[in-house]
């Protein structure tokens, strides 16, 4: 790995450093207005979709100058570079490469504008880590395509416009891969249902979507017809360093320090006991580890190389990291730590509680970790097959 920056390099990240000194206050000192004003302006400089080509309204930076941008931004905790986090994140890549001219013009704007939400339509109560078993179905009627099935785990399916689906269109297909169309749903379509579903601290990230009889045009197509599972895997491939989960699971720990050092039990400063230094310690062992994995990454992806399983590294590190952080959370606050919100008197609102309890939306999205460690033995190690 080479950590040098190029001149270029060095002069961009200059540059966002200079603006977040300008135009970062700190949080304290934000006013009402600051949130929009401050989209707008990272908007101008083509900061949101950064990597994405010019033409379709990114700012046409590199892979690292991206990486560049999301790290100077997380240690200044900054506010997101844009508010469509799935847009973001794959559905717009997804569109930039096999969508029609109509359709980059129709939505990629919107997406960097965060006009609104998109949810993704994947996950089926039978088909959630082994995503090419879906049986969602998908037949053509003319100029529709008519979907009927079921998906689960949807998230912010009930607040979202659109819906990135896949579905099956070909029920005889040998492979399980082949046959897996990919569509772009607006969610108030006719024959829709979506159910929230409540999680163990109350809130309702997740859903239930329900497709009775769904009519979506064909021009709503994303792709050729069967080729959704490569319409997915590309869109799933952009940038994969781990680097934002990694400042995330950095600031949460130092959250977690000043816990420890503002929590008296037993006469002792929860800071000073030392099973919670070493645990602390453990964790931020693991999440350096993160970090330099993150960086192997990334390097990958620079010399034009493709990321395979080793990604699941990562994924499995931060469902473990996001598990014990917040049971160590718990342990330092003791008995008030079962207090929620609005129970008195609680200790950050109740929010150690919440956190503890909502470990699901993270750990289980994108694989589980019995999955994760599936892939690992079995593609990376060589092991039998479970």
């Amino acid at each position: 790995m080479d950590f040098q920056l190029s001149e270029e390099e060095e002069a961009f990240r200059n540059e966002v450093r200079g603006f977040l000194d300008d135009n970062l206050p700190e949080s304290h000192e934000r006013t009402p207005d600051f949130l929009t004003n401050w989209s707008k302006q990272i908007r101008e400089r083509r900061w949101v979709g950064f990597s994405w080509p010019k033409d379709v309204g990114g700012g046409g930076g590199s892979i690292m100058e991206q990486v560049i941008l999301k790290d100077e931004m997380a240690q200044r905790k900054a506010p997101s570079l844009g508010s469509c986090f799935m847009g973001l994140a794959w559905v717009g890549p997804a569109i930039i490469q096999y969508g029609t001219e109509a359709q980059k013009q129709k939505y990629v704007p919107d997406i960097l504008d965060g006009k609104y939400q998109w949810c993704t339509g994947y996950s089926e109560p039978d088909s959630g880590s082994d995503l090419a078993s879906l049986k969602c179905k998908c037949e053509r009627d003319g100029d529709d395509y008519v979907v009927n099935g079921q998906k689960i785990w949807t998230s912010i399916a009930m607040w979202s416009k659109m819906m990135i689906l896949l579905v099956r269109t070909d029920q005889a297909s040998e492979s399980k891969h082949d046959g897996i169309t990919c569509l772009l749903v607006p969610m108030d379509t006719k024959g829709i249902d979506v159910r929230p579903i409540k999680n163990m601290s109350g809130g309702e990230m997740f859903a239930e979507v329900f497709f009775d009889n769904v009519r979506v045009p064909v021009e709503n197509r994303l792709g050729e017809e069967g080729e959704g599972w490569k319409v997915t895997i590309s869109a799933l491939a952009s940038e994969r360093s781990s680097i934002a989960e990694v400042h995330g699971l950095i600031r949460k720990i130092d959250e977690v320090k000043n816990l420890a050092r503002g929590t008296i039990r037993a006469g002792r400063v929860m800071s000073e006991d030392p099973g919670i230094r070493r645990r602390i310690a453990q964790a931020e062992t693991k999440i350096e580890a993160m970090r330099l994995n993150g960086m192997r990454f990334l390097t990958k992806q620079l010399k034009g190389e493709p990321l395979g399983s080793e990604t699941s590294i990562n994924k499995l590190h931060r469902a473990d990291l996001e598990v014990g952080l917040g049971e160590l959370a718990l342990e330092i606050l003791g008995s008030s730590a079962t207090l929620m919100e609005g129970s008195e008197p609680t200790v950050d609102g109740g929010a150690w509680a919440k956190y503890s309890l909502n470990w699901p939306e993270v750990v289980i999205g994108g694989g589980t970790p019995n999955i994760q460690k599936n892939i690992i033995s079995e593609r990376m190690l060589g092991l039998p097959k479970d």
